[in-house]
């Protein structure tokens, strides 16, 4: 039985989610508030429709390709025996790490004539391929092997039963890390640009940054804002028809690591190799060897410094923002799941659906015409960045609170606990790990977002980010490495933090090295190796 929804919770839900749809429904009002005629003129243009079929071809094939790599590299480092396997979980990883637009600035100083389409398909795939690997590599390990047990006894083998038994249950996992991969690039403004692929995103910030009047800009806005709204649409209706079974109701025994043969064993290790180094190692080489040859040429260290303390100032304050304006959608979603939190919780995954570009075009109208007094400060910034980033952060709430029964805030207050203080005390305190992994997620992403931080930054302030946009633009390579080098370490930190889960469940044995001697593990209770 649910809970009664307590009334000012629902009030400040709806505040929330209300608020969050403002710069989409202002954008619709900008785009038509000129009459017919010139949206007729952009949905008319062959340009606009070449951008929006070059948007969603880019979207799918990164989107496919990461779902390609990802899923065999989730496998590996979550059930097969590998030698240093907790270190290839960390390098797997780290390309979350590299923005986008910093793996094309490496990439490009590397190979100068590397552009168009498919240079961005290869950074983009490199750069997102973490997003379909965390998600899936925790719903194996969380898998019950009663699946492939039950597969194993009709005589199917164990790649026949991974493929029909486990594959399917974990399928939803792995849409949603596609649905993040294909957002992320429909939203991506910065390897796109340095490439020169004429996207819906690149061609927003052109029309942006060239017209005085801008409802062209605003009409390219919706089209892209629509899209990602129908690439979200598409991924949770197949998720509603994927069907998932439970075979026992205890919790589920983990899958004794699979010792590979030597062949397999040389193709498990070129694969994770080639995930680290193509995603990690070579970015940071040519940024390092870019950074050596402008350390000669001397280095603004005072502009790296503030640029520094500007992104992790941002990056806190829109994880700060996020955060808290997503307690309520979470709370509400987690404890009081009526069909009206279920209606605020689609509200505020608005922001789901809007690429950086979008969300700043439209926080760039309502500041200059709502609140002028507000334009270029940082509240309207953080503003942006949650409307951006609220679903990442209500995600993670709702998941963690969801977890923690709720006998326990009774149990608390039989013990003379306030309702507030029971919550406090008890629910929160279990679920802050992973409100925690969420809040980490936003700041990463605030501290590697560049369009929007471009078109609403106070006057005169630079994140690393933007600076380095603003060097790549003119060729200056050497004077950009500073703050792409300065921008992969300072996400290394937070990058690292997500990957810990997985990190702790690989257990000290099945980290160590294998050797050519390695003998398949004896069977246990009944699990079939």
């Amino acid at each position: 039985m649910n809970r009664p929804t307590p009334r000012p919770l629902l009030i400040i839900g709806a505040a929330v989610a209300i608020v969050v749809c403002v710069p989409l429904v202002y954008l619709v009002i900008r785009a038509f508030g000129s009459g017919w005629g010139p949206v007729e003129r952009v949905l008319t243009s062959p340009i606009t429709w070449q951008a929006a079929a070059t948007s969603v071809a880019l979207a799918a094939a990164v989107a496919a390709t990461t779902v390609v790599i990802g899923v065999p590299t989730a496998w590996l480092i979550s059930r097969a025996r590998l030698g240093w396997r907790r270190l290839w979980v960390v390098l797997v990883v780290l390309p979350l790490a590299v923005p986008s637009f910093v793996a094309a600035f490496a990439w490009l100083s590397l190979f100068d004539q590397l552009t168009g389409f498919w240079a961005a398909w290869l950074v983009l795939s490199l750069a997102t391929v973490p997003y379909v690997i965390l998600p899936t590599a925790a719903a194996l390990r969380s898998l019950d092997p009663a699946h492939e047990e039950v597969a194993r006894t009709l005589g199917i083998g164990p790649r026949t039963a991974f493929l029909r038994a486990a594959l399917p249950q974990v399928s939803p996992a792995v849409g949603g890390g596609a649905l993040l991969v294909a957002l992320y690039v429909l939203s991506d403004f910065g390897a796109v640009s340095i490439f020169r692929v004429d996207v819906l995103s690149r061609v927003i910030y052109s029309s942006y940054r060239a017209s005085f009047d801008r409802t062209s800009a605003a009409v390219l806005g919706i089209i892209l804002a629509l899209l990602a709204i129908l690439i979200v649409a598409i991924e949770q209706r197949s998720r509603g028809r994927a069907q998932r079974w439970r075979l026992a109701t205890s919790a589920p025994r983990q899958v004794p690591p699979v010792a590979l043969t030597s062949g397999w064993r040389a193709g498990a290790y070129g694969l994770l190799g080639a995930v680290a180094v193509l995603g990690v190692g070579v970015p940071v080489a040519a940024t390092v060897n870019q950074f050596l040859t402008g350390a000669s040429a001397g280095i603004d260290w005072p502009d790296l410094g503030a640029a520094i303390s500007t992104t992790v100032l941002y990056g806190v304050v829109g994880m700060v923002a996020a955060v808290v304006l997503a307690m309520p959608i979470g709370l509400l979603a987690a404890r009081y799941p009526t069909k009206a939190a279920a209606v605020l919780e689609r509200m505020s995954f608005v922001g789901h659906a809007l690429p950086g570009v979008v969300v700043g075009l439209a926080v760039v109208f309502v500041g200059t015409r709502l609140v002028p007094g507000l334009y270029q400060t940082l509240p309207l910034l953080a503003f942006a960045y949650a409307v951006l980033f609220i679903p990442k952060a209500g995600a993670a709430i709702r998941g963690s609170i969801a977890t923690v029964p709720t006998v326990l805030e009774d149990v608390a207050r039989t013990c003379g606990y306030s309702p507030w203080r029971a919550f406090r005390s008890v629910t929160m305190r279990l679920a802050s790990p992973g409100i925690a992994a969420g809040a980490v997620l936003v700041l990463l992403t605030v501290m590697k977002e560049l369009p929007a931080t471009l078109m609403l930054r106070p006057t005169g302030e630079d994140t690393l980010a933007t600076r380095l946009w603003a060097l790549t633009e003119i060729g200056s390579y050497a004077a950009a490495a500073p703050y792409a080098l300065a921008l992969i370490l300072i996400g290394a930190i937070p990058a690292f933090f997500l990957a810990f889960p997985l990190v702790r469940a690989v257990s000290p044995s099945d980290s160590a090295p294998a050797t050519s001697g390695d003998q398949p593990l004896p069977e246990r209770e009944g699990v079939r190796q």
